[in-house]
């Protein structure tokens, strides 16, 4: 199927329709932005490392019961999914304390915590995705209590399933972002899951991996993508 009309543009992806009103393709982009677009610029194959890790990380989460929005990877930056009907809540998963956590509660980056985190946040750019909790979601009408139950738990499971992988491959799983929509009735995890939506710290140097490499202006930003998409891929691939 041949993309069409281009539907949206966001930071990181475009997404497109195709003749068959079920399914979009999604294009995965260099650019790379922080701090709700006021720092930007561009990561060398971004969007290729991005598109080959989601893809092998939800065709893995399939396999495992999770069902996701991935129908097959086209080309290096394109990729056909089911059209979901996204609900604008964030599921964030934390495992160890860093970035806003560590900030909000004056913890120092870096201290594991005894059991996963999980945070919701209302999915708006204008807003800067402030965090929310269930009462808000659910009386707001952003989602119905049984899908927030369905998405934490399905959440919880996603965590376990990745905390495992990327530790066998030498890496931490700090923290993580997913999105989800509804198709057919049913809860299933949508967006990606990749460098740009995980934090990801190699698991003895501690060297970051992800996009907090461009967010600090640390550098050596695609070297960082490059190796977690090597490393999944000597599993994967």
């Amino acid at each position: 199927m041949e993309k069409k009309e281009k539907l949206y543009e966001g930071k990181a992806k475009q997404i497109y329709a195709v003749e068959d009103e079920r399914y979009l393709i999604m294009t995965y982009k260099d650019e790379a932005t922080a701090f709700d677009g006021a720092k930007k610029g561009i990561i060398e194959n971004k969007g290729i490392v991005n598109n080959r890790v989601s893809c092998l990380l939800f065709k893995m989460l399939e396999e495992r019961g999770i069902e996701t929005h991935l129908v097959e990877q086209i080309d290096d930056r394109n990729v056909m999914v089911k059209r979901l009907n996204m609900l604008p809540v964030e599921v964030v998963l934390r495992n160890v304390v860093a970035g806003s956590l560590s900030k909000r509660l004056g913890m120092e980056e870096g201290t594991a915590l005894s059991e996963p985190i999980v945070e919701l946040y209302y999915k708006n750019d204008d807003l800067h995705d402030p965090m929310i909790n269930e009462y808000h979601a659910r009386v707001l009408g952003w989602a119905t209590l049984e899908q927030l139950e369905d998405m934490q738990k399905q959440g919880l499971e996603i965590n376990q399933i990745l905390l495992k992988f990327f530790d066998d491959i030498g890496v931490i799983l700090v923290d993580f972002k997913l999105e989800f929509g509804v198709y057919d009735g049913r809860i299933v995890l949508g967006d990606e899951i990749s460098p740009d939506s995980c934090r990801l710290w190699d698991k003895v140097s501690l060297e970051k991996l992800d996009k907090d490499r461009f967010r600090r202006d640390m550098g050596g930003e695609a070297e960082a993508y490059q190796e977690v998409v090597t490393r999944i891929e000597k599993v994967l691939g």
